[in-house]
């Protein structure tokens, strides 16, 4: 019966959805080769590179992934200009990405770089800015939201990386406003800064960052987790969280409800993408107007899918129908 009803949102609802993603925009750059010996400059592998490529990072994932479930997508953050932004733009064009809230900075665009030996990363080089935004580029981001959120959005999507773009200032601005507008807004929490997202409606997060913000580390178990939640929840005045728990799926935690969701059983190959997945999936469903544990139960299968490809993967319709069918 929810599965029937989940289809047909799938094949009806993801084109009227317009969602606006905001935060820490990336490249991820790919290069995949063998090692073939040590080097004798220094003792490290020396990779012989036969292929590469270039995925969207960060929010921009997120926003990649909404676009190829059919949503109506824009995205704003901070790049630089340079040729990893040319690349992004090509990217967000292709995908029919609105990109017109790109912020052009002196800052570099924040790249990823990762040297891929038989299905194992072993190097990684990060192209990024560790100096504050400066005010004037935050102003235009800010002046870009408000003038999006005028145009009846059905989701705000924050994706926070630490890498400038979410800052306590910024993020609670961004709150309220949403807010007045009567905007959802759903968090992507990669960073530890909690306090930023204060009175957010619905906090994505995996059991490390709850663990960071927790005296004493929990364990990956149901009861715990749930009073973990609860306690994030009263103490940063967050409404709801989504704790993604791996192998044991994850859990919606809202203040009367509490739906735990297993994981589906999938050969694990790489979690990086799996929140990126969640984030979309239930941005999308919010969106469009699904109950929150039905949304839960769709991101969660989207996850289960983006853990067996390496790299950054972005689920489609007819993947999330087939699953459902199934």
């Amino acid at each position: 019966m929810e599965g029937q009803r989940l289809r047909e949102f799938l094949a009806t609802k993801p084109s009227q959805c317009k969602v606006l993603v905001v935060g820490d925009i990336m490249l991820d750059k790919y290069y995949y080769g063998e090692v073939t010996r040590i080097s004798g400059e220094a003792p490290v592998p020396v990779t012989r590179v036969h292929s590469s490529s270039e995925k969207l990072g960060g929010s921009a994932n997120i926003a990649y992934s909404l676009a190829v479930l059919g949503c109506k997508v824009s995205i704003a953050g901070f790049v630089g200009k340079d040729s990893h932004c040319e690349s992004l733009v090509e990217k967000f064009a292709h995908y029919g990405i609105d990109a017109s809230g790109l912020i052009y900075t002196s800052r570099p665009t924040t790249t990823k770089v990762r040297i891929v030996s038989n299905n194992q990363q072993m190097f990684r080089l990060d192209f990024e800015a560790n100096q504050a935004v400066e005010l004037q580029d935050m102003a235009r981001f800010e002046q870009y939201i408000g003038e999006k959120l005028s145009e009846s959005l059905d989701c705000v999507i924050i994706s926070d990386h630490a890498n400038g773009a979410c800052t306590d200032a910024s993020c609670s601005w961004i709150i309220e406003k949403c807010h007045n507008h009567g905007v959802p807004v759903v968090v992507d929490l990669s960073s530890a800064c909690w306090v930023n997202y204060r009175n957010a409606d619905y906090v994505v997060a995996n059991l490390k960052r709850i663990n960071n913000a927790l005296l004493q580390p929990i364990e990956n178990e149901d009861a715990a987790v749930e009073k973990a939640c609860h306690y994030l929840m009263r103490k940063f005045h967050i409404k709801n969280i989504i704790a993604t728990r791996s192998q044991k799926g994850m859990v919606l935690v809202r203040e009367n409800e509490t739906v735990h969701i297993p994981t589906t059983a999938q050969e694990l190959f790489d979690v990086l993408g799996a929140t990126d997945a969640v984030t979309a999936v239930f941005g999308m469903a919010l969106a469009g107007g699904l109950p929150p544990a039905l949304g839960a139960y769709m991101a969660n299968l989207a996850a289960s899918r983006v853990v067996t490809r390496l790299g950054t993967y972005a689920v489609t319709r007819e993947e999330l129908e087939s699953m459902l069918s199934q």
